[in-house]
């Protein structure tokens, strides 16, 4: 089930209805339930890869807090193993089988090839078994202790909101929120409606409507000339930005509504002055999740520059890989790394307090290195993004013969440039839960007037589905 589809118009009221209505020693049971049927809307056989997940961490759980030294680690492995022996099989399994083949080939090795397996990838694989490792991986480390009740715990893994796009959860937050009688507040329902509207907005009005620039750019881009190909950079940039946080707002304002509280998982990245603060701002859960998990227990920033380079590569690399099995994404992830670097050599040789010309020039940087690092994410191969960057630096003169009617379509661009201004000029006034209409009635009535009114003018109504969707 999709948030902009119209089934969840009708699930999630009744959920939230009968969560308050039902008496709280059953609540869990209802939102188990409800959360099996909202993944079983979209792939129902799946659900059994969901359940071995969950039994298999469940159960392992306890052999790690029973014992100690290297049974201990031994369980921790078995868990760890079993996990991303699904996640290999389901996602990446293909992409070993092509690769190992076209190196051996290379290599000119006799071999027979791997077969091919036509397999779909589970929605939401990578999220709901990262954060299914970190239960597992917090209990070894002692920071939670095993979860007794088998249906909490199936609940942490599959809680409707964040089960397919996340944000990915840690256990201490969570599923004590779970075990609270959460009675029913007037200000959760305000503002969690309130963050969903926001989220369906940036989803069906900026996401969807400005995909239509990027997809026919991105799809054969030698139709087009340099400048035209920026625009299609920049419309994908803002796309999965509003796409993705547009997720993440209704996830969080769905569990608002019944009292829980999410991790926020953006914070206007693009906002970003540096790459570093770009990547504490942009899909929170997954960057503190590889810091805590791989960077950290690497060396972290100890050690010599070399060391923290070799680091900071290995998690980047890591996280290209994490989105899918393609050399694009892994491209991807080295790209930052490499900004990275470069941003890591450029603190040492300037002062510590920037000026407002420094900050200003880091915005424009850190937002053009993101948007040109977006073409190899969104790109369907290495040659279609190296095509792409080279027509955007290349001196293209037929850039002239183009009337304006046709480069631009100058109505429908100026009607998005406006709509996206409005979300910009809103998360630049307010935090990313919104929380700056709560005492503001006034405000807050003409801002969720407004959404409504430019998501019923201007939303595509399509229910597409999110791009996250597919990790």
């Amino acid at each position: 089930m999709r948030f902009n589809s119209t089934d969840f118009l009708i699930f999630f009221p009744v959920v939230t209805i009968l969560y308050y209505w039902l008496p709280h020693r059953v609540r869990w049971l209802l939102l188990l339930v409800s959360s099996c049927f909202f993944y079983m809307m979209l792939m129902p056989v799946y659900i059994l890869i969901l359940g071995a997940i969950i039994l298999t961490d469940y159960t392992t759980a306890f052999f790690i807090d029973r014992h100690q030294g290297q049974r201990r680690k031994l369980y921790l492995c078995i868990s760890l193993t079993l996990n991303l022996g699904v996640l290999f099989f389901f996602k990446y399994y293909n992409f070993f089988a092509s690769e190992s083949d076209a190196l051996l080939g290379y290599l000119r090795i006799p071999h027979h090839p791997l077969p091919f397996l036509h397999l779909l990838l589970p929605l939401g694989l990578s999220f709901h078994t990262f954060q299914a490792m970190s239960y597992t991986i917090e209990v070894y480390r002692g920071r939670a202790k095993p979860e007794r009740h088998l249906g909490l715990y199936a609940l942490y893994v599959m809680f409707y909101p964040q089960l397919v796009a996340g944000p990915i959860e840690r256990p201490q937050n969570i599923l004590p929120q779970f075990r609270q009688p959460i009675p029913l507040r007037y200000e959760n329902l305000i503002s969690g409606l309130r963050l969903m509207l926001w989220g369906l907005f940036k989803k069906v009005v900026i996401a969807d409507r400005i995909s239509g620039y990027a997809n026919v750019i991105f799809d054969d881009p030698t139709r087009f000339h340099n400048l035209q190909i920026l625009v299609g950079v920049l419309a994908f940039t803002i796309q999965i930005y509003a796409d993705f946080s547009g997720y993440t707002d209704v996830a969080l304002g769905a569990a608002r509504c019944m009292g829980f509280r999410l991790m926020i998982n953006f914070s206007r990245p693009y906002f970003a002055t540096d790459i570093r603060a770009f990547w504490g701002r942009w899909h929170i859960s997954l960057s503190t999740w590889f810091r805590d998990y791989v960077y950290i227990p690497l060396g972290g920033s100890r050690g010599s520059t070399g060391r923290v380079y070799i680091n900071i590569l290995i998690v980047f690399l890591l996280s290209g890989f994490w989105h899918g099995a393609n050399r694009t994404f892994v491209a991807w992830g080295a790209i930052h790394a490499f900004f990275y670097f470069v941003f890591i050599a450029w603190q040492k040789l300037l002062p510590s307090e920037p000026g407002k010309w420094r900050i200003g020039l880091g915005w424009f940087l850190t937002f053009g290195a993101v948007a040109i690092a977006w073409i190899f994410f969104r790109a369907d191969s290495m040659d279609k993004a190296y095509l792409m960057l080279a027509r955007i630096v290349a001196w293209d003169s037929s850039f002239y013969t183009f009337t304006p009617l046709e480069f631009f379509k100058t109505f429908s661009i100026v009607i998005s440039l406006l709509l996206c201004a409005y979300m910009f000029f809103i998360e630049h006034i307010s935090d990313p839960m919104l929380s700056w209409f709560d005492d503001r009635v006034g405000a807050d009535t003409i801002f969720c007037s407004a959404t409504l009114l430019l998501i019923l003018c201007f939303g595509v109504f399509q229910e597409q589905p999110f791009i996250y969707f597919q990790f």
